[in-house]
């Protein structure tokens, strides 16, 4: 069972610095991730608050399965299977054979701590910079204190989430200035033509 929860950050670096000075060894520096989740045509695992998640870390492949996560206000709490493939092409064929679909996709770096019982990670991502922690409720309560935050920092919110919702802003403002360059050119166009009318009309 995974407990874990995210505080969003300004700066890695100074938090880095922060969890050094608090006793915290770095496990791995930073590197890159590739997460892409897959569903059924008819989004069952999505539906059901599950997920299935191929990562992708250099040569290495992951496939994690996350059960519906429990109810919690401060942390996000689930079920995590997880198995490492030895051939990632040959699993998106099996993936792809069964009728499971790539529904998203993201990409992060991230450095990975820890402090005792802690999982620490440090992520830059499409949503911004945050600090995730994993382990026990109270453990994560007394990192995030000696951090300088509290539980109303937490964010149990995950990267898909918050990644989906800044595309589709981005993709709203794109077609809403898009939308509105087009009417200004029609305009614009409507403009000449009435002073072309006009000029036409002095002339004759």
């Amino acid at each position: 069972m995974e407990i874990e929860t995210k505080i969003k950050i300004e700066n890695l670096k100074a938090i880095k610095e922060k969890l050094l000075a608090l006793g915290c060894q770095v496990e791995k520096d930073f590197y890159r991730e590739w997460n892409i989740f897959y569903d059924f045509p008819d989004g069952r695992l999505t539906k059901n608050k599950q997920a299935l998640r191929l990562r992708v870390i250099g040569k290495k492949t992951f496939l994690t399965f996350k059960g519906q996560p429990l109810k919690s206000r401060s942390f996000k709490i689930r079920e995590e299977l997880e198995i490492e493939l030895k051939n990632f092409k040959t699993f998106k064929k099996i993936l792809k054979k069964l009728g499971l679909k790539q529904i998203f996709e993201y990409r992060k770096k991230r450095m990975l701590l820890r402090k005792d019982r802690v999982k620490v990670c440090l992520d830059e991502s499409e949503a911004g910079c945050f600090i995730e922690m994993e382990g026990k409720r109270s453990d994560l309560v007394r990192l995030a204190r000696q951090l300088g935050f509290s539980r109303k920092d937490f964010v149990t919110t995950d990267y898909v989430q918050m990644i989906k919702a800044i595309r589709e802003q981005n993709h709203s403002s794109s077609s809403s200035n898009s939308s509105s360059d087009s009417s200004n050119s029609s305009s614009n166009s409507s403009s000449s033509s009435s002073v072309s009318s006009s000029d036409s009309k002095s002339s004759s």
